[in-house]
C-alpha cells in the first residue's frame, strides 16, 4: 500500500506538484503571467479528491474549492462508465463504450438527467450560494483520489477549460498508464506518485480509505476558507 489515507496521498502529491506548478508559498515569489504572489487554485473531484486537495492547498498556502462529477454508468450494468457530467452543463462521453454497446443518445441522455439531480444536490451540500473561486487567467490543480478510465477527470478538466483557466494540472495518486498518458493529451500536465499496469481498484493503494461523507467535504471546504489547516 501507498499511502495510508487520503491525506497522506495529497502531502506526497504536494511534493511532487511543486516542481510541476513551479509555486513555493513566499509572497515575494512572482509567477509569469499571473498576478504577484497569486498561488494556484486546488480544486477536489467530489467527494474523494476533496481530502486529497485539501492538503495540497495546505501545503501551497492556496485556495481549496471543489469540482462535482458524477459518472454515467451503464444502465444494465452501472460499473461500465458511459461518461461524465459536471457542474456547468459539461458531458463526456465514452464514444469507443458507447459505440461498441450499441448504448443510444436518449439512453445516455436519460442516465444524465437522473444524475444530474445528485449533481445539483451535492453544490448545495458543499457550496451552497457561494461562487465557485475565480480561476480565470490562473492554474488550477485538479484533484481526485486515484484514476480509473479518466472520463470524470476529463469532464472536470472540462469546467475548468469553461472557467478560463490559464493551465490545468491533473493530479492523483494512483493510476494506469494507458490512462494517464491519454489524460496529458487533455490536461496541461499529469502528475501521478504510482502507475501500474496491474490496477485492479483504488482501495488496494490505501490502508484506510473509508467513504468520504458530504460533512466531510463540507467542512473542510469550511476549514480551508478559514486558513484552519
Amino acid at each position: 500500500m501507498a499511502f495510508l489515507d487520503r491525506r497522506d496521498a495529497g502531502r506526497q502529491l504536494a511534493t511532487l506538484l511543486q516542481s510541476t506548478v513551479g509555486w513555493q508559498p513566499d509572497p515575494r515569489r512572482d509567477r509569469p503571467g499571473e498576478p504577484p504572489g497569486e498561488p494556484p487554485v486546488v480544486t477536489g473531484m467530489a467527494r474523494g479528491g476533496v481530502p486529497v486537495a485539501f492538503e495540497i492547498a495546505r501545503v501551497f498556502e492556496a485556495p481549496l474549492d471543489v469540482v462535482v462529477v458524477r459518472k454515467l454508468g451503464h444502465p444494465r450494468q452501472p460499473e461500465l462508465g458511459l461518461g461524465a457530467i459536471a457542474e456547468g452543463g459539461v458531458l463526456v462521453v465514452n464514444d469507443a463504450l458507447v459505440q461498441q454497446l450499441g448504448v443510444t443518445e436518449d439512453v445516455i441522455g436519460a442516465v444524465a438527467a437522473q444524475q444530474e439531480t445528485e449533481l445539483e444536490r451535492r453544490l448545495h451540500v458543499y457550496r451552497g450560494d457561494r461562487p465557485p473561486v475565480p480561476v480565470a487567467g490562473r492554474t488550477v490543480i485538479v484533484v481526485d483520489d486515484g484514476l480509473a478510465t479518466g472520463f470524470t477527470a476529463r469532464a472536470a478538466i472540462e469546467v475548468m477549460r469553461r472557467r478560463s483557466a490559464a493551465r490545468v494540472v491533473l493530479a492523483v495518486p494512483v493510476g494506469p498508464p494507458g490512462a494517464v498518458a491519454a489524460l496529458r493529451e487533455v490536461a496541461d500536465d499529469v502528475v501521478c506518485v504510482e502507475m501500474t499496469e496491474s490496477f485492479f481498484g483504488l482501495s488496494e493503494w490505501y490502508e484506510d480509505f473509508r467513504q468520504v461523507s458530504d460533512d466531510e467535504v463540507a467542512r473542510l471546504l469550511a476549514a480551508a476558507a478559514l486558513g484552519s489547516w
